[in-house]
């Protein structure tokens, strides 16, 4: 089939790559959002996507909005089959979603119904979820309602962050969209409607979703780090400024510390919670390096009484 693939960040570069890489389909065009301001000299940069696609010779439209005519006629132009979807970041218009003969197929992060929306891996990561997973589904002018063409499933570890799932989510799912793509070419896959039970939402998570609270138990202060790994990165007030935490670890059998209370051994930092203690691994002070939490706390030598999550 010919093809618009529709993409913006790394996450989206795996399914792009496996799209280019068959044989039985034409990646025509990709469709990303405009080059935005990165680094410290706030220059333009064109997206992961925009640039894999430059790598290897193939056209890419910038639309600021979907609904710009100059696209939809540049779309109508190329005359895709269908328009495989990767975190593409904006909502696409009825009139866009016309188009193609087979539609706008999307890869979503999660078992749909389950966790809709820009965030699935970080609110999975957040609620516990043991198992997670990936769905191609046909995009409708509803959030992530369209009826699903297919499914993968992958276990959550213990110890995984929004980003480590992500990953490889995005490589998995990669297989799973150029299955799709060959199931629709051949007329194999129907899509099935999702059933009206187990929706969940997955807003964006925001600076201020990240702020660790530590009156919270362990497990849901780990989960919160986790989740919020890599981006927006959790956070912790001390001394006033904010502390980024990296990565933490639970103390299950130790209870010795009020909430946002700090002791520092030789090589260790603990914190209390709500429930058991955890340990610092590795934070970020504001205009700093990651480091190892007990190097930072040598650093900044900790006096007695003081906390996490209170500004002196």
């Amino acid at each position: 089939m010919k093809l618009v693939f529709a993409g913006t960040p790394e996450v989206a570069v795996p399914a792009l790559d496996a799209l280019i890489a068959s044989d039985r389909h034409e990646v025509a065009a990709v469709v990303t959002r405009p080059d935005a301001p990165a680094g410290r000299g706030r220059r333009l940069v064109a997206s992961p996507v925009a640039q894999r696609a430059e790598e290897s010779g193939i056209e890419v439209l910038r639309p600021a909005r979907p609904r710009d005519e100059d696209f939809l006629a540049r779309l109508r132009e190329i005359g895709p089959d269908c328009c495989p979807v990767v975190a593409y970041g904006a909502l696409l218009p009825r009139v866009a979603l016309d188009v193609p003969a087979h539609g706008w197929v999307n890869l979503h992060f999660s078992l749909l119904p389950a966790w809709r929306g820009a965030a699935p891996v970080q609110h999975a990561v957040m609620a516990g979820d043991e198992m997670t997973g990936a769905a191609t589904f046909l995009i409708e002018e509803g959030l992530d309602s369209g009826p699903v063409y297919g499914v993968l499933t992958e276990r959550v570890r213990p110890t995984d962050t929004s980003g480590d799932l992500l990953t490889r989510l995005a490589f998995a799912g990669a297989g799973l969209l150029v299955a799709t793509m060959d199931g629709i070419e051949d007329g194999t896959l129907k899509p099935v409607p999702q059933p009206a039970e187990g929706i969940s939402l997955a807003p964006k998570i925001g600076v201020e979703d990240a702020q660790v609270e530590w009156t919270a138990p362990a497990l849901r202060v780990d989960r919160v780090v986790r989740a919020c790994t890599p981006a927006p990165g959790a956070w912790t007030v001390f001394r006033g400024e904010r502390l980024k935490l990296i990565q933490l670890a639970p103390l299950p059998d130790r209870t010795e510390l009020t909430p946002g209370a700090l002791a520092v051994g030789k090589n260790e930092v603990h914190v209390g919670t709500g429930s058991h203690d955890v340990e610092l691994l590795w934070v970020q002070p504001q205009g700093k390096k990651p480091m190892r939490a007990a190097d930072w706390a040598r650093g900044v030598r900790i006096a007695p009484g003081e906390r996490l999550g209170a500004a002196h």
